[in-house]
């Protein structure tokens, strides 16, 4: 259980290092140019396939067992860390309550990118039947 949460840490963080990059191009370039839903219908399949990319190399680093409790402790460990921190920085950074911030997910952007953040959470399981990399378990 030890490695998988240490992968499930790592997947949080470099992912969330990753989408800090990708929304700050969204929010100042994309934004204005597109509006809020077509920037994150852009931005989500490029954090999705890094996500992958990602998932899959910390499978192999961490040696996370091709069983899908083992996958499974890996994605709510993930996923749990997201939630926690996109909650901090919508209420530090955008000033938001946590209603304002919970409400965020009944809109359509909301609801899409709720969407993308299971999908990540899903990708340590959804490799156990798609990865051909030979991993070292």
């Amino acid at each position: 259980m030890k490695q998988e949460l240490k992968a499930g840490s790592a997947y949080f963080g470099i992912v969330f290092a990753v989408g800090f990059v990708l929304g700050t191009i969204r929010v100042l370039v994309l934004v204005p140019q597109f509006g809020e839903l077509t920037s994150g219908l852009i931005e989500m399949p490029i954090i999705l396939m890094a996500s992958w990319i990602i998932c899959s190399w910390l499978i192999i680093r961490f040696s996370v067992p091709r069983v899908w409790q083992s996958r499974l402790n890996m994605g709510i460990a993930a996923f749990v860390l997201l939630m926690v921190a996109e909650l901090f920085l919508s209420i530090l950074l955008f000033d938001n309550s946590i209603n304002d911030h919970f409400n965020h997910y009944l809109k359509l952007n909301g609801s899409l990118g709720l969407a993308g953040q299971i999908a990540f959470a899903a990708f340590p399981i959804i490799q156990i039947y798609t990865s051909d990399v030979k991993e070292r378990v």
